[in-house]
């Protein structure tokens, strides 16, 4: 493959958040970010990988130092450290062995052993990792670099998905062979790889391959055909609602909190991995270290999507404890309860769901977004109440009389409270009594 000028351009130190005078000679810049400069693909957040042959950690801390960025001492044996800028990360990491090209042979796959000299300009291809680029393939260098790192099995899906690569013949059947290592790995770190294909829009086939593969069966004990099956519809199942609905796109890929990089949609495919039942599903989550809000929506899916299936017969109470026990599950839920629908049912289903849809996506409709007309505190003050259930339930029993229509005022509100209560057959000082 021939380098050319825009290569080399996008690989310039002046793209770096820090000075080419910093790093000592040699130096090498190698991983993704230089495949990623030979197949032009841009990246808004930096990640820089350097190769030093000698005092990498201290190298790290006095660029860090210099810039007032942070650093991570990552690996005190190996000696690997890395500093963190606001727009870009960069790590840096001693030499393996006693040559550059020994290091690069201790790598993953050929496409990830490409080194870049940035004092001159130079990119080292002893793999020949720049023609696996050219033409679309992910290739191991040797089935040990593979079976010393297994997540690397995992990993060779997670890229083939990113890159829309092709995994290479005899690098497929090695992963196969060695897919039993898997097991070895910390289940963090394949839940990590797993995310990764969740979020791609292709992971879907990739994931199907892991599984055929023996990659999946020590995470997901329950992830057989029919699961993938279910997978492959929710991304059917997600075209068609945003094509009808666009807005709920940018929910979708929307991740769970600020702090975990799963998405909505994410959530909704995880689901199509676990038990069915929600407790089961908890348990399997929990061993492979899922986060409590990525678990509580997978449960939240499982527990909730057959309730959504009658969105056609609910009446609007129902809508209304429907929109309150979903939350912000509703779009994942959503997209999971019309793949089942697309697996189960002949015939177009997408209708059945319009009314809730519309209603979700209008904020100023009462059923799906109440606006509380009074408080709790409003309640136990008229009625001259304690805190306890009852108050929640009549808070409940207000914003559906609102969505209905009947009332409009926080007299009215307060009002309805003691009709309510008074049909309950409640009494002052009856705090417990005729709410179930």
């Amino acid at each position: 493959m021939t380098i050319n000028n825009s290569i080399t351009d996008r690989l310039h130190p002046q793209n770096w958040p820090f000075s080419l005078e910093m790093l000592p000679q040699p130096a090498y810049m190698v991983g993704g970010a230089v495949r990623d400069a030979i197949l032009g693909r841009s990246r808004e957040y930096l990640d820089l990988d350097f190769i030093i042959p000698d005092q990498a950690v201290k190298v790290a801390r006095a660029i860090a130092k210099n810039y007032h960025a942070g650093f991570v001492l990552l690996d005190a044996q190996r000696n690997i450290a890395r500093v963190v800028f606001p727009h870009a990360t960069a790590d840096f990491a001693q030499q393996e062995g006693e040559s550059l090209f020994t290091d690069l042979h201790r790598r993953d796959f050929t496409i990830n052993a490409i080194a870049y000299n940035p004092h001159t300009q130079e990119i080292i291809d002893p793999l020949q990792g720049c023609a696996d680029i050219e033409t679309g393939i992910l290739r191991m260098i040797s089935p040990k670099n593979l079976k010393d790192d297994p997540l690397r099995l995992m990993r060779a899906y997670r890229q083939a998905a990113q890159l829309n690569f092709t995994i290479e013949p005899t690098t497929q059947a090695t992963i196969r062979s060695l897919a039993a290592d898997i097991s070895q790995v910390a289940s963090e770190r394949v839940r990590v790889e797993i995310g990764y294909l969740l979020d791609i829009s292709n992971g879907t086939e990739w994931l199907s391959t892991a599984r055929e593969d023996g990659l999946l069966a020590k995470f997901f004990t329950n992830a057989a055909s029919e699961n993938l099956q279910k997978l492959a519809a929710v991304d059917q199942a997600t075209s068609l609602i945003i094509e009808k609905w666009p807005e709920l796109e940018k929910e979708l890929q929307t991740p769970v909190r600020d702090t975990i990089k799963t998405t909505w949609l994410g959530i909704a495919k995880l689901a199509c991995l676990v038990h069915s039942d929600p407790e089961k599903a908890e348990i399997e989550l929990l061993e492979i270290t899922y986060s409590r809000a990525e678990i509580r929506g997978v449960t939240t899916i499982l527990r909730m999507f057959s309730q959504l299936q009658k969105a056609g017969d609910l009446s609007l109470r129902e809508q209304y404890f429907l929109f309150y026990d979903l939350g912000n599950v509703f779009s994942a839920t959503l997209v999971f309860a019309l793949a089942d629908d697309i697996l189960r049912v002949k015939g177009d289903t997408l209708q059945n769901y319009e009314n809730l849809i519309n209603r979700y996506l209008n904020p100023d409709d009462l059923v799906a977004h109440p606006v509380p007309l009074v408080k709790g505190k409003d309640v136990m003050l008229s009625l001259n109440i304690p805190a306890s259930p009852l108050v929640g339930k009549i808070l409940s029993e207000i914003a559906i009389a609102q969505a209905e229509g009947k009332i409009n005022t926080v007299q009215e509100a307060l009002e309805f409270a003691k009709l309510v209560t008074g049909d309950w057959g409640l009494g002052t000082g009856d705090w417990g009594l005729g709410t179930g």
